[in-house]
């Protein structure tokens, strides 16, 4: 694998949402303090929950009693971007310092910078090559309530298998640096919890189905998708040390 970034390992443990989203502000307020600070942030939650990015109202998307039934545990994302899940997925973050030589202002970029490591380690977690990679442009999608689920619409750059979304992130950048907030998608969350979450007649379930891709196969335990967290986040820290 090819390493184009060398980066300082966090792992903050298992906090709610609120809490892990709470961290990133604050680590990437930090660089401007600490400008030769870049981090590969790790962390867990303390429940199936669900983020979405600071412009985002979740309320005209999801179902807020749904959501509560289910247990969801939400929270605002200090990042842009649309209602990410965090039921089956492996979640992580980066901070890159301005003064870190893989630090571009080109927003796309650093996606691409990124999410190339992703990809990298993705195909080393699988054993597969061809058919994993970074989508090279934006596609067209006439339903513009898509854009506000991650895994219902891809965009430039994202982590693509076999022509499925498996992989997205949102980025915010200030002059001292850049947060990326990435997520891999191990298990989709069950039907039975989308259908009760998801406004209906928006063709978001739909969008999610047609497009996005998991990484463990269907029947795959608990157990599994805990194995395969820790083996993606030993894989990323060996990519960055």
């Amino acid at each position: 694998m090819a390493k184009l970034l060398k980066l300082s390992i966090l792992d903050s443990g298992i906090k709610t949402a609120k809490e892990n989203m709470a961290l990133d502000a604050e680590l990437l307020s930090d660089l401007a303090l600490m400008p030769d600070r870049s981090l590969l942030h790790f962390y867990d939650w303390s429940a199936p929950g669900a983020t979405f990015g600071c412009f985002t109202k979740p309320e005209r998307f999801l179902s807020l009693r749904g959501a509560e039934e289910v247990a969801l545990d939400l929270s605002v994302r200090p990042t842009g971007g649309g209602i990410t899940f965090h039921i089956g997925d492996f979640a992580f973050s980066v901070l890159i310092s301005a003064q870190h030589p893989a630090f571009s202002f080109n927003t796309l970029k650093n996606y691409e910078t990124v999410n190339q490591m992703v990809v990298d380690v993705v195909r080393k977690f699988t054993g597969r090559i061809a058919q994993i990679g970074l989508l090279p442009c934006e596609p067209a999608e006439p339903n513009k309530e898509l854009h506000a689920f991650c895994m219902a619409k891809p965009t430039k750059y994202d982590i693509m298998l076999n022509g499925r979304k498996i992989g997205g992130a949102a980025q915010r950048r200030t002059k001292f640096g850049l947060l990326h907030q990435g997520s891999i998608c191990l298990l989709s969350p069950e039907e039975s919890v989308l259908q009760k979450v998801l406004l209906p007649d928006t063709g978001v379930y739909l969008a999610m189905l047609r497009n996005s891709g998991h990484l463990l196969p269907k029947g795959s335990t608990k157990d599994d998708l805990l194995q395969a967290r820790l083996q993606l986040r030993n894989l990323m820290q060996e990519y960055v040390m």
